[in-house]
């Protein structure tokens, strides 16, 4: 939904050569402004801006604004970006009433992506919301809240196999040779999900074996295997250790191809971290462990029992 000033400037691109194109003067400001960490802004902000290679982006987070005096110097802000050459996006996700209308004051056009969905959720249900701020990413849910927290000091605690303790309360144990994209995965499993997770690194002793460490094998059912390519692999290694053995071609290769037979012969799904973002990476393995659980679910039903 387009608030304010949308008719009062020309548009945020003009038609011109391609290379004026490239003029300092052509970088879009974008503002991220919420009552809240400004998380979900970004998030859809930039979901739409990507779909805009060409142009030039200055991006500023603006969070926190708990007050209407908060909103009120924050639309100062924004009131001098539209004296700039080039009219400002702003991409608002306050949940506060009060709030949200002082920001709407400003002279700029405010893309509203809370009012904008929020009025039709409540549209479909009937019932209004309570528009509070930092029910997403503030603490809000406190049982969802205080379980990322544990998963996330588990996902710590067992990070590049530092701890092998309490492995049957993972949810998920990533298996990949160092560098191929373990850790971030892991927190973000953690982070944003919820999932105890543990990693571990294949070492030349586990890749020269034909079975699966001992450590992990007993809990096969919530191994992944994550891969990615010899040039990455070398180009990731060499900026930790220039020039080594272990950021050789030749030694990336063989560790990469002893992983692929240890993941094949053990039946484990496998991920290519090369091609794919953390983002992505934690969907594949989500999607997995959904399919898994209705798996489990089906072949637990009384035989003849109506699956609805």
């Amino acid at each position: 939904m387009l608030h304010n000033g949308a008719n009062r400037r020309p548009p945020v691109r003009e038609v011109r050569p391609a290379v004026q194109q490239q003029a300092d003067d052509d970088v879009v400001p974008v503002f991220f402004v919420s009552d809240s960490t400004g998380i979900s802004a970004e998030t859809m902000g930039n979901a739409l801006l990507i779909q805009f290679p060409d142009c030039r982006f200055e991006r500023t987070l603006i969070p926190f604004i708990h007050s209407v005096e908060d909103a009120r110097r924050v639309v100062e802000v924004l009131d001098t970006a539209m004296e700039g050459p080039i009219t400002p996006l702003v991409f608002c996700t306050a949940a506060t009433d009060d709030v949200r209308t002082e920001l709407l004051r400003t002279k700029a056009p405010i893309i509203d992506l809370f009012d904008s969905h929020m009025s039709r959720v409540e549209e479909v249900l009937g019932v209004p919301g309570v528009r509070q701020a930092a029910r997403l990413h503030g603490v809000g849910d406190i049982k969802r809240y205080n379980l990322r927290m544990a998963a996330v000091e588990f996902t710590i605690e067992h990070d590049d196999g530092q701890s092998l303790r309490a492995l049957e309360k993972s949810d998920v144990i990533l298996l990949a040779p160092s560098r191929c994209g373990k850790t971030p995965t892991s927190m973000y499993l953690a982070l944003q999900h919820g999932l105890f997770v543990a990693n571990y690194p294949l070492v030349d002793e586990d890749l020269e074996a034909e079975q699966l460490p001992d450590a992990v094998r007993p809990y096969l059912d919530r191994c992944f295997g994550l891969s990615t390519t010899v040039d990455r692999l070398s180009r990731v290694r060499n900026e930790r250790r220039p020039g080594s053995r272990y950021a050789s071609p030749e030694q990336c290769r063989w560790e990469l191809r002893r992983a692929a037979d240890l993941f094949r012969a053990h039946r484990l799904p496998v991920i290519d971290s090369a091609t794919k973002s953390v983002e992505e990476i934690s969907t594949h393995i989500l999607q997995s462990l959904n399919a898994a659980a209705r798996a489990r679910r089906r072949a637990a039903r009384p035989p003849g029992r109506d699956p609805s």
